[in-house]
């Protein structure tokens, strides 16, 4: 809830900050990969969009093959996690990959113009960068509607993730560094949003890191390479059904928007009940128990309020609502 005092921000403190960091970003050089953007999932939720888990597999696949191949004798775990690394993910603000799903014919995006997005209208110093940079693309993977920023969390963010856990053999203390940058210079700061399912996307790319060595980091799956004499082989394929779900969908894994962004996509949120009440299926997680145990751990703030099964009351009760007080719908 957005208090008094949060409504009495100064625009013009606020306006004047965001001034500098806008202009440090494009003159002074801030990394790209700082320079967050949003995705909506929201948008035309209802579009039968084509799913491309088996094309971006086979994207995967063929660079585990290529790098297997370039490593010879080189029996170097790191070694083989950062070709992998230069090969499909990268330095820059969107990762090879990431930008192969934005960009090509294959892959179907939904359909999210800039300028009628659930964020369009919305005032721009409450959206900061989101306002100049505009709204990604969202794909289908693995059934489930993800931004195709969530590859370059899942290549980039899940090997600094991977690096982490090496370091201190905690999943604990990986996951409090991951929740940090999403505080800080990749959500809020320059989105106001803190966004859960980067923190999701995070973790499984460091599962994935993990699985190419070891067994059972899939449950009942055994590691994805082998090193057998003198070289890797690879023993079974990557999936990314293997990591992707719904908590990688922001319509169901909501973001957490800070005191400038929260009350308007409240209200925006709102507008959309009707489609909610068309089709609420769209909108809900049939077994979330699990996946909320899975996560626990990796700091995701609660937006359960903002879900469209709590923020849309049922539509009879609506219907009684409108009737005098006190009168009740006939029978």
């Amino acid at each position: 809830m957005i208090g008094a005092r949060c409504s009495r921000i100064s625009l013009t403190g606020l306006t004047r900050r965001f001034a500098v960091f806008l202009v440090a970003t494009v003159t002074v050089g801030i990394p790209a990969a700082a320079v967050a953007y949003e995705t909506d999932q929201f948008s035309n939720r209802e579009s039968p969009i084509a799913d491309s888990t088996e094309l971006l597999n086979d994207r995967v696949n063929a660079t585990l093959q290529k790098v297997v191949a370039a490593q010879g004798g080189r029996h170097d775990e790191m070694a083989v996690v950062n070709a992998i690394y230069h090969e499909i993910g990268g330095h820059h603000w969107v990762d090879k990959l990431e930008r192969w799903a934005m960009q090509s014919d294959q892959v179907e995006k939904l359909d999210t113009p800039r300028y009628d997005s659930v964020f369009s209208g919305l005032p721009w110093y409450s959206l900061r960068v989101t306002t100049f940079f505009g709204v990604g693309k969202t794909i289908r993977l693995n059934k489930q509607l993800i931004g195709s920023d969530k590859i370059g969390h899942f290549l980039s963010q899940g090997r600094k993730y991977y690096r982490r856990y090496r370091k201190s053999l905690s999943e604990a203390t990986a996951a409090e560094h991951s929740a940090f940058t999403e505080r800080a210079i990749f959500g809020r700061v320059t989105t106001g949003s803190y966004s859960n399912a980067d923190l999701v996307a995070n973790y499984e790319g460091h599962r994935f890191y993990r699985s190419l060595f070891e067994d059972d980091i899939v449950p009942g799956k055994p590691a994805i390479l082998r090193w057998q004499e003198d070289g890797w082989v690879v023993q079974r394929e990557f999936d990314w059904a293997d990591h992707v779900n719904e908590y990688w969908d922001e319509a169901l894994n909501i973001n957490h928007f800070d005191a400038l962004l929260y009350k308007h996509m409240h209200e925006r949120l709102v507008t959309l009940c009707p489609k909610y009440w068309e089709n609420p299926d769209l909108y809900t997680i049939a077994d979330e128990a699990p996946l909320r145990e899975k996560y626990a751990h990796l700091g995701m703030r609660d937006t359960s309020e903002l879900r469209l099964d709590s923020l849309c009351p049922v539509q009879e009760a609506l219907t009684a609502e409108k009737l005098s007080p006190g009168v009740q719908a006939s029978p």
